[in-house]
């Protein structure tokens, strides 16, 4: 296993059936940077994926003997780079992004230490905006909202334009309690403190259960500074099995949080929302 230690920054990728040209993508982008000096790779695929570019010295791959889900295949690497770097990356395989933008996050997280938790601008591929700083989530935000119809659908959509923080504008710094998955940077030092990925969640919670924890005790901001591209496929919204594998999730996290009594949620979500809007 290969692992340098005192870096500034390392990374990690969880791979379930990933093709190749899109991990390819994002490893040049890694290398352009230059700024992530060791990268995780943890395989969660049936079948282990054979390139020549795992052996690289700055390159660790990791194999787990099944399917452990997204917030497990990235502890295996979070628990290896607490010890070994300042600074930690949670990538999806189906982003990208410019050289100077890893830096520029870096930087920001360096020069403030009460910062645990970052997440840069998000995009689609076409250059439109991904809104992805949202409040503590409700049952309604993430479940009922997506079964309505009729008059009661425009009500959840415009419950859903302030539960995304969309009134915000997203063109400046904000402290953000949900933080989106697909791409994190964390303080290692804070991720000592608060936790790792509750493993409990397979898949899909586990970014808002993470943003939540490290909320409570550091800064968590949306650094609209630095920006990254999101080739994003909504799997739950095409695939029943990933829908059903999402809402027994869902069912785990708010029965650890609380469905509709949660005191934390309703005072961390009235706050971020009154400070946002006297900015405006």
């Amino acid at each position: 296993m290969n692992t340098l230690i005192n870096e500034m920054a390392s990374a990690s990728i969880v791979l379930f059936n990933t093709p190749e040209t899109q991990l390819l993508r994002l490893l040049n982008c890694i290398v352009q940077a230059k700024s992530i000096q060791h990268l995780y790779l943890i395989d969660n695929s049936p079948v282990p994926a054979t390139y020549d570019f795992y052996e690289l010295p700055w390159i660790t791959y990791i194999r787990p003997e099944s399917n452990i889900g997204y917030g497990a295949g990235h502890n295996v690497a979070l628990r290896m780079a607490i010890i070994n770097t300042e600074f930690h990356f949670v990538l999806n395989p189906d982003i990208y992004f410019e050289s100077l933008e890893l830096q520029k996050m870096i930087n920001r997280m360096k020069g403030d230490e009460s910062i645990g938790q970052l997440m840069p601008k998000v995009t689609y591929p076409d250059g439109s905006l991904q809104y992805l700083c949202k409040l503590i989530p409700t049952p309604f935000d993430l479940f009922f909202r997506r079964f309505l119809r009729g008059p009661l659908k425009k009500l959840a959509r415009k419950k859903a334009e302030q539960f995304t923080l969309r009134f915000a504008g997203y063109n400046r710094e904000m402290d953000v309690p949900y933080l989106s998955g697909c791409f994190m940077l964390f303080r290692t030092s804070a991720l000592k403190k608060i936790g790792l990925f509750d493993e409990r969640f397979f898949m899909y919670p586990e970014d808002i259960d993470i943003t939540r924890r490290m909320h409570s005790k550091y800064r968590t901001i949306f650094f609209p500074d630095a920006t990254i591209v999101h080739d994003h496929a909504k799997e739950s919204y095409k695939n029943k099995k990933m829908l059903w594998i999402h809402i027994i999730n869902l069912i785990k996290y708010f029965n650890k949080w609380g469905w509709f009594i949660d005191r934390e949620r309703k005072e961390v979500n009235e706050r971020i929302l009154n400070s946002l809007r006297e900015l405006l």
